[in-house]
Formats: structure tokens, C-alpha cells, sequence
């Protein structure tokens, strides 16, 4: 194996920005900034969500940028900053790497994600599908 994800961990770490829960929760009510939950359906279903995130899989993430996919979501062209976060971190530092080599600036990352951002007490709303 050439890079394990250890690897890879550290080098998406090192060339985006990483921000605590309680810093990313400052950015909360920023209308210039869009969260994005990039956890599983059923994860974000059982655990609950960041108010007012955007859900994106991971595995629809390079589609949902690019404005020539017919996959494109528009709220990645609105010329917003992002905060990526998943449960742990891991898929959130891998996916900010892309999203920023992809062309979003600025992108940043929770620390420890979901999870740290629950642990910290800040504020979450279920995850049950509305409607």
C-alpha cells in the first residue's frame, strides 16, 4: 500500500483549516457559511444534525460540486465559505481536501465532528426526514 489512511488523514489535515466544535459553532448563524453533513442518511437520521446543515453524502460530493454535473447542487456555487464535518472527522478532512482542490475557498473541517460537536453540548435538531 502506498499511502494507508493515516496518511492521507494527515496530509488533508495539513492543507485545510481544522476548527474546534465551539469555533465552528461561531460561524453557526454566519449567512456566509454553509455546513455541510456529510454522514450517511441513517447516521443523520439516528443521531440528528447540525441546525440548518446541508446533507450531502460522501459519496455524491465531487457530482454535487461540479457545476457540469447533473448532479449539481447550487448552494456549492453560492460563493459561500464551508464547514465540512461527518461523525469522527475522518470523511470530513478527506472530503474538505477535495472540495478545496476541487476549487471551494475557503473550506474548513470539525475537529472530532459530530460527535465532539454533541459532546461540546452545542445545538443539534433531530434528524427525522420532515414532511
Amino acid at each position: 500500500m502506498k499511502q494507508g489512511y493515516r496518511e492521507l488523514l494527515d496530509e488533508a489535515n495539513a492543507v485545510v483549516e481544522v476548527v474546534s466544535p465551539e469555533e465552528a459553532a461561531t460561524l453557526l448563524d454566519d449567512p456566509d457559511t454553509v455546513f455541510v453533513d456529510l454522514r450517511d442518511p441513517r447516521e443523520v437520521q439516528r443521531e440528528g444534525r447540525i441546525p440548518g446543515a446541508q446533507h450531502c453524502p460522501r459519496g455524491m460530493l465531487e457530482f454535487w460540486i461540479d457545476p457540469e454535473s447533473p448532479y449539481h447542487k447550487p448552494f456549492f456555487s453560492s460563493g459561500k465559505s464551508f464547514v465540512f464535518f461527518c461523525a469522527g472527522g475522518w470523511r470530513s478532512a478527506l472530503a474538505a481536501k477535495t472540495a478545496q482542490e476541487m476549487g471551494l475557498e475557503p473550506v474548513r473541517h470539525i475537529l472530532g465532528g459530530f460527535t465532539a460537536w454533541r459532546s461540546a453540548g452545542l445545538p443539534t435538531e433531530t434528524g427525522e426526514k420532515k414532511g
